[in-house]
């Protein structure tokens, strides 16, 4: 819920010595409270932390350019962070989120205030937690809509609706990541996917009821934000005997994709229009996974219903046809279609001459265990790299270190390369096993960044959706194989590349993304299969102050989280 700016005035004391009480924009004001309740899904009951008792939580709507306060009162009994994904916040890491990486935990019976800055972004985007795999219930929508006298560039929908693709666990999902990462195996699979908290129709009959219905107007067109909050998978999405106009994707317009399924990888948003033009009556809306990886995953499928007004429902609900699970074409016919809309009304600014180049290996690896005594590939425990450096999550946050000049908590020496091998062709022992760190990436303010991901195919290679914080970066390039200096850069599309925040990366293929570091701060830089988080698939890049206040970070709020 938004509150009015009088309940207001405490929260904003600690941003006020620094004028941020007062936005370019509008000011728009949430309180959130984490609350541990129970749910009964898949006729089982289990409790739960949410945000203000709902699943998905609140929905925060601005304007473009605005900016929210959004006050978070944390009643759970454990430690968590909240990230405002696809958010630039410019100047602004202390609000970031990621636990350790720009602050320490807002502990059980505290609270912390976010200032959340919007700049550039339109469209939809999400906020979720970043403690553990707390995201699993704690997730919600950011709508944000044109600035004032502006309006879409499309023909302004008769109607909304926000879609959110979930997991849902049996058990904690907490315990089931720590028990993992404890006897190095896989992670327990979840039981279900959810559209709006409800794993719907197709599932089991304790779902029929509780099935979310989105109704509609025949002969409407309707804007469908939809937002991938799943924890594993990359998911197909489609509307039984509808079409999908793409529209946007990540708070960025593109130009129209008309589609009968797209497939969108955890973290990615995307705003779809939708036109009620089909005979009254009832069809269903359906995800399952897309996994091209020797890995094991839910291969169930969630649903919702889109029913007409007025209409009946028919004994069998049409259920649109998606793509098979490991079907990489299918996949690949659909993104590769993506192009930013690049208009003169929303132009695009592609980095040509780049100073900063990083080629990034990304890989699942093992970490050995005494004895052969994990439950991993040959009895050692999974992990996961980036340039076979293994994140570890520090003690304190890594933004601490660096504003107060603490020494020992991170290491600036990130490698601009990998250990150079055939990536995606026969694997040696010895590239397997990761180095362990708290190694981060120092870029100065304004170079023009360009960063290769490199696929491998150790252990189990897959898609990885990789994800960058405090910029959206532009999707330049992407093929199979090891990717190759002289032919690649030829491939590159330098004219309308889609600015995004979050990229698949090819199975045994490669990806290059553009963009200026504009933007001072720590920023984490991840994949988004969360147990590849979890096993280290991780780093950080640190832009460094320009050389005027306007290009240097935000001075420290009087208040954070402590670290404990």
């Amino acid at each position: 819920m938004e509150f009015k700016k009088m309940s207001w005035v405490l929260a904003c004391v600690g941003f006020m010595f620094l004028g941020l009480c007062k936005a370019n924009g509008n000011t728009h004001y949430y309180d959130f409270v984490l609350t541990e309740l129970n749910f009964t899904r898949l006729c089982e009951t289990k409790t739960i932390l949410t945000v203000n008792g709902t699943l998905p939580g609140p929905t925060i709507t601005v304007r473009k350019g605005d900016t929210a306060f959004v006050n978070v009162y944390n009643q759970g009994s454990y430690g968590v962070t909240l990230h405002w994904h696809g958010v630039k916040q410019p100047r602004n890491p202390w609000s970031d989120g990621p636990e350790n990486v720009t602050q320490c935990p807002i502990q059980a019976g505290s609270n912390f205030t976010y200032e959340v800055i919007f700049s550039t972004e339109e469209g939809t985007l999400w906020w979720h937690a970043h403690s553990d795999w707390t995201r699993a219930t704690v997730y919600g929508a950011i709508i944000i809509l044109p600035a004032l006298n502006t309006t879409y560039p499309f023909t302004t929908p008769d109607g909304e609706e926000t879609l959110v693709l979930g997991s849902w666990y049996k058990g904690d999902v907490n315990e089931i990541i720590e028990i993992a990462l404890a006897t190095g195996g896989d992670p327990n699979v979840s039981d279900a996917f959810t559209i709006n908290g409800e794993p719907g129709d197709l599932v089991n009959k304790c779902s029929n009821a509780t099935t979310y219905r989105w109704v509609v107007d025949y002969g409407k067109t309707y804007l469908l934000r939809l937002i991938n909050a799943v924890l594993n998978e990359e998911m197909f999405f489609a509307i039984a005997n509808h079409n999908l106009t793409v529209v946007a994707q990540d708070g960025a317009y593109i130009k129209p994709i008309t589609t009968s399924y797209l497939m969108i990888t955890p973290g990615q948003t995307m705003d779809i229009l939708v036109v009620a033009n089909q005979s009254p009556s009832s069809y269903h809306v359906a995800s399952h996974a897309f996994v091209d990886g020797d890995v094991a995953f839910n291969n169930g499928t969630t649903s919702a219903i889109l029913q007409y007004n007025g209409s009946t429902t028919p004994s069998t609900i049409p259920t649109p046809i998606l793509p098979d699970f490991a079907d990489g074409t299918a996949a690949s016919n659909f993104t590769t279609q993506v192009r930013a809309l690049a208009s003169k009304d929303y132009p695009i600014s592609v980095p040509l001459h780049i100073t900063h180049t990083l080629f990034i290996s990304v890989s699942v690896n093992e970490r050995i265990c005494p004895n052969s005594s994990c439950d991993g590939p040959d009895g050692n425990a999974l992990a996961a790299s980036l340039n076979n450096i293994s994140f570890v999550t520090p003690s304190i946050d890594i933004l601490q270190a660096y504003y107060g000049s603490i020494k020992g908590v991170y290491s600036a020496n990130f490698p601009h390369k990998p250990y150079i091998f055939n990536f995606t062709g026969h694997v040696r022992n010895d590239t397997i096993y990761p180095n362990f760190g708290t190694k981060v990436r120092m870029i100065k303010y304004g170079e023009e960044v360009e960063i290769i991901y490199q696929g491998t195919n150790m252990i189990a290679a897959e898609n990885h959706p990789m994800h960058l914080h405090g910029f959206s970066f532009y999707l330049v390039g992407t093929g199979s194989g090891n990717w190759d200096p002289n032919q690649a850069p030829k491939t590159y599309n330098l004219v309308d590349p889609p600015e995004v925040n979050t990229i698949g990366v090819p199975k045994n293929g490669w990806a290059t993304v553009r963009f200026k570091a504009d933007n001072p701060g720590v920023w984490f830089m991840h994949c988004h299969l969360e147990r590849h988080a979890s096993w280290g698939m991780a780093t950080v890049l640190i832009v460094t102050d320009g050389n005027t206040t306007e290009t240097s970070m935000l001075p420290a709020p009087a208040y954070m989280p402590p670290c404990k």
